[in-house]
């Protein structure tokens, strides 16, 4: 009986450990922020941020830096800053399954910034996408409502467009009337309840 079992085992290692990792490297795309050297990104060494074209790493760094310290200072303490990848090609940023966004936060573990995001307010904005995570989950932060979620992200990264299209405007206005009535110490408890 154990002998046939053992090749049903091995054929369920083979699918959990070899096709579905190799399935979701292939279909999913935005899974390669948590291996971007296989994808020929340039990374720092024991540093989070990675670019495909490494001239560029400087300007890359200075604008992690300056967004990490912004969402720690001004809103909360991340707990672990996130893996950045900086595209500064659609090549690059297709690669990552970009597609039409600018930018995109993939759970917790990173986030791909495209060639138009390599802008102060774009890094912060996928940075508090990674706080809310961190502070409310990533999967409560899928079925939030999305004027917490963009509207929290557009307000508090200091972005300068006014206004945003829709429904981007009205989102960023009902998180900053909402954020107005809730004592800045009290945001993620109260965020808990939405």
């Amino acid at each position: 009986m154990n002998k046939a079992k053992r090749p049903s085992i091995q054929r369920l290692a083979l699918l959990l450990f070899v096709v579905v990792p190799l399935a979701a490297w292939m279909l999913v795309k935005p899974v390669r922020v948590l291996a971007p050297g296989l994808v020929g990104m340039a990374c720092g060494v024991d540093a989070p941020v990675c670019v495909d074209d490494p001239q560029r790493l400087q300007a890359a760094n200075g604008l992690y830096a300056e967004a990490v310290t912004f969402v720690s200072q001004a809103i909360a303490p991340l707990q672990h800053p996130p893996r950045v990848i900086f595209c500064s090609t659609e090549a690059c940023a297709d690669s990552f399954g970009l597609g039409a966004r600018s930018a995109v936060t993939v759970a917790n573990w990173g986030i791909v910034i495209g060639p138009r995001a390599w802008k102060s307010y774009y890094v912060r904005h996928e940075l508090i996408h990674v706080l809310q995570g961190q502070r409310l989950g990533v999967v409560r932060r899928l079925f939030m409502p999305t004027w917490f979620v963009e509207g929290m992200a557009y307000g508090l990264s200091l972005d300068p467009r006014a206004p945003l299209a829709d429904p981007w405007e009205a989102h960023r206005a009902r998180f900053n009337a909402w954020a107005t009535r809730i004592p800045r110490d009290q945001w993620w408890q109260e965020a808990g309840k939405l």
